[in-house]
């Protein structure tokens, strides 16, 4: 079984976050935007070439903020997800138009529905995941301190 890299971008303006709207065998999530990195592709090309595909946006890549893993056995939905074993890279990102209208890209992942800006104080309530990236965007926000590593969570 391989570990597949991804590489996700963290986008955030006028105190809200850009999410990508998923239909999963387990019910509808928001994710960050990103995906897959490809053979011979470094994790910057991945976001930006991720984010146009999924949101019809070109981005400015920042600094890696978060690395997360996503092990599929040790999730609820195991059922669904067991063989995966994901590394996540999660990058502070822009939009190269702020002003630019934001909607589903030129080549969505299987199951998207939509994009989203969610206001900041509404996403706890929300349905992102993984939701223990919640209070580490929020203390990142805040300029407090961080860890990168943020292992297999949920």
């Amino acid at each position: 079984m391989l570990v597949r890299n991804s590489a996700r971008a963290l986008l955030i303006q006028d105190h809200k976050i850009l999410v990508v709207k998923v239909k999963e065998p387990y019910g509808e999530c928001w994710f960050l935007p990103g995906g897959g990195q490809q053979h011979g592709e470094n994790l910057r090309d991945t976001v930006q070439r991720e984010c146009i595909e999924e949101i019809g946006a070109e981005v400015e890549v920042g600094d890696l903020l978060f690395v997360r893993e996503y092990i599929g056995k040790n999730h609820d939905f195991s059922q669904y997800d067991a063989p995966i074993h994901q590394v996540e890279c999660i990058f502070a990102c822009k939009l190269k138009d702020p002003q630019q209208e934001i909607e589903v890209g030129i080549n969505p992942d299987e199951g998207q529905m939509g994009v989203e800006w969610i206001p900041l104080k509404n996403l706890v309530q929300s349905h992102f995941y993984p939701k223990e990236m919640i209070p580490y965007i929020m203390d990142y926000l805040k300029g407090n301190p961080i860890p990168i590593y943020l292992g297999d969570i949920i």
